[in-house]
């Protein structure tokens, strides 16, 4: 099964630029799709690798980071093709 994961990484602290770049070069040197926008970062693949993948990585960047919120939302199904049609 295909999922589609939306990530905002909100680090507490004044230098939160580097966590978020951290976080996102781990989810781009990945095997799955990952597409950036200025709010959000999603990525998508298959749920058991998927979200292997993801428990490592955010514990990696919640050892890294003191204090840290992540948004996240998770979706059934492969979303990377979605376009408006109106």
């Amino acid at each position: 099964m295909n999922i589609s994961v939306e990530f905002t990484l909100m680090p507490l602290q004044t230098d939160f630029e580097l966590p978020i770049i951290n976080f996102i070069k781990a989810l781009r040197n990945s095997e799955f799709r990952v597409i950036e926008n200025p709010l959000s970062t999603q990525i998508y693949g298959d749920y058991d690798a998927l979200m292997l993948f993801l428990a490592t990585t955010i514990k990696k960047s919640f050892d890294d980071i003191e204090h840290v919120v992540l948004n996240m939302k998770i979706v059934k199904s492969d979303r990377s093709d979605y376009e408006p049609n109106f």
